[in-house]
């Protein structure tokens, strides 16, 4: 980034979480070049750095670019976010924030900070939000009823699960689903 001269110190206000957006056709076709020489010893020692550099060029210069300059200039503390998959593979187990944090080498309210710099939620935010999603789906493509989704997802207590899925989705979790079902497009 720094010898592109397209690095800018200040250029990454506003960057507070991961964020997705549609994948640009030459940051595509980049990648793509570069999974194919993987096949190809002596070609990907030679090109894949170079593909590699394409590919930083084309990720600071499109959508991402202030999420690239904030992760360049504090190194991001995303790769040490490994509690963030741990959870997402764990949702429907109790979250122990301190074990978590000793596991990273990290004070409980430093974990607890770059969790929310990585995510824009705190650690049991983004748990309940999986668990969630993960019931709306179960409920939507193995037609369990709400209190066997939310079970399996990790509620013991069904009318808390419908509280919590009503206040997330706007509808009781049934209504949700008869809705999704019957509006085209409307399913996630």
């Amino acid at each position: 980034m720094v010898e592109s001269g397209l690095a800018h110190p200040g250029d990454h206000g506003g960057v507070t979480a991961v964020d997705v957006s549609p994948l640009d056709a030459n940051l595509l076709d980049a990648t793509l070049r570069l999974v194919r020489l993987v096949g190809t010893p002596r070609e990907y020692r030679a090109l894949a750095p170079l593909v590699t550099r394409e590919m930083v060029y084309r990720l600071r210069t499109g959508a991402q670019s202030r999420r690239m300059v904030h992760l360049a200039t504090f190194g991001g503390h995303a790769h040490r976010m490994r509690a963030v998959e741990k959870l997402r593979e764990n949702f429907d187990k109790p979250v122990r924030i301190e074990d978590n944090a000793r596991e990273l080498g990290m004070s409980t309210s430093g974990f607890h900070a770059h969790f929310k710099a990585v995510t824009a939620m705190s650690p049991l935010q983004f748990q309940k939000q999986l668990r969630l999603q993960e019931a709306r789906r179960l409920m939507l493509s193995e037609s369990l009823d709400a209190a066997e989704a939310g079970f399996r997802v990790g509620h013991d207590d069904a009318s808390h699960f419908s509280r919590e899925y009503k206040r997330h989705f706007g509808k009781a979790p049934m209504r949700d689903i008869e809705f999704l079902r019957e509006t085209p497009g409307a399913a996630p």
